[in-house]
């Protein structure tokens, strides 16, 4: 057994628990001999995306399905509330709609601003979503149709093996990968306590660039984003802002 087929066999064995499998390959331990018939990829191979590598906890593994080469391509991560309301999904088409024509577009194929990141990817450009469950679900089940799509033309990738089950705190790990992979980080509507925010604490610990939609003032659906500008994140409120974006490159 190669060392990249013992770290897929950890996780499958560990259901891609990042701590059981460190402690896993640091008392070298036997893992159970399994058989993975899912496509993936390890820290030790060519493809692993250069980006994860500079996170505190990179994934051992990454299964896909879906088209490995987007990660080779500029890729930007959008982000915003599962409840969107309708000035947050006004923004996200937006952003969506601009910065597709550069970029791949990064989300994590949640309900709300994530879906609605991907759909629009999907007319004229490509969109990769990061999940946080194996692939023998499809959470939430409004977004099964993008699952048939994305794994077929895009991509969809998760350090979870085929047969882990949905669990609400792998949702807040999988973050750092949506944040890790986009050369910026763009949030149309974050509330103070959420998700996103956890995404932004990991862009920020990266030195990304963020941008945050303007909200209205004591919007309880945007207050996130207030807060966000009130602590340095960029306010973004022009088309030619998403322009810059897309002409400069970090890589």
């Amino acid at each position: 057994m190669t060392e990249r087929e013992k770290l897929a066999a950890y996780a499958w064995m560990f259901s891609g628990d990042w701590t059981r499998i460190a402690e896993a390959e640091k008392n070298h331990l036997v893992p159970d001999a399994v058989r993975i018939t899912e496509q993936y990829i390890t820290c030790l191979d060519e493809d692993y995306p250069r980006q994860f590598c500079a996170l505190r906890y990179p994934p051992w593994v990454i299964f896909y399905r879906g088209d490995l080469s987007l990660l080779k391509r500029r890729m930007i991560s959008i982000v915003g509330s599962r409840d969107l309301q309708p000035y947050g999904a006004y923004g996200t088409r937006w952003c969506a709609d601009l910065l597709k024509q550069e970029f791949v577009l990064v989300s994590g194929l949640a309900k709300g601003a994530d879906g609605l990141v991907h759909r629009r990817a999907l007319e004229g450009g490509k969109t990769i979503g990061i999940i946080g469950s194996g692939f023998s679900r499809r959470y939430p089940y409004c977004n099964k149709d993008l699952y048939q799509t994305m794994e077929q033309d895009h991509l969809v990738l998760s350090e979870y093996p085929f047969h882990t089950g949905i669990r609400r705190h792998h949702f807040a790990w999988r973050n750092r990968l949506i944040a890790a992979l986009g050369e910026a980080l763009i949030v149309t509507q974050a509330r103070i306590r959420s998700g996103t925010m956890l995404t932004v604490n990991e862009a920020a610990s990266l030195a990304k660039d963020i941008y945050v939609l303007p909200w209205q003032i004591h919007d309880p659906w945007g207050e996130g984003c207030s807060k966000l500008i009130s602590e340095g994140a960029m306010i973004l409120w022009q088309e030619e802002q998403l322009k810059d974006i897309m002409r400069n490159s970090l890589y």
